[in-house]
């Protein structure tokens, strides 16, 4: 059975970080694209950030370049996202995602993606 599990979500302040984690099971994440995506309340879900399985080609959103980094550890079968200099308008709530076809491309298309994790909840205020 396919499961991704996120942690690492929590209470920050402006200008503070966070590193969020994606655990898998059930499949090698290392053989897939995996993504990072954002909802707020009241919005659309929205892509942050994914990595290859090859060469971990990476991507992100404009707003959050220079500021996240994406990263994969295949040994512990996980994904993170260091998020620096965090932003009142980076809260919501962040998902990780297995990206369905080929693990050459990246991508933050939602429609891309077939199994989601459950989230977890990035709150950044003061």
């Amino acid at each position: 059975q396919v499961q991704l599990v996120e942690s690492g979500g929590g209470l920050v302040q402006p200008g503070g970080f966070l590193r969020l984690s994606c655990a898998a099971s059930g499949f090698t994440l290392g053989t897939y694209t995996i993504g990072w995506f954002r909802q707020a309340p009241g919005k659309e879900r929205e892509g942050v950030s994914s990595i290859t399985s090859n060469i971990d080609r990476t991507n992100y959103a404009d707003s959050v370049k220079g500021r996240f980094t994406i990263s994969r550890d295949n040994a512990k079968n996980t994904v993170s996202l260091q998020m620096n200099s965090l932003k009142p308008e980076d809260t919501g709530k962040y998902y990780c995602a297995r990206k369905r076809g080929s693990s050459w491309y990246v991508s933050l298309d939602v429609q891309d993606y077939d199994y989601w994790g459950q989230g977890t909840q990035v709150t950044v205020s003061s």
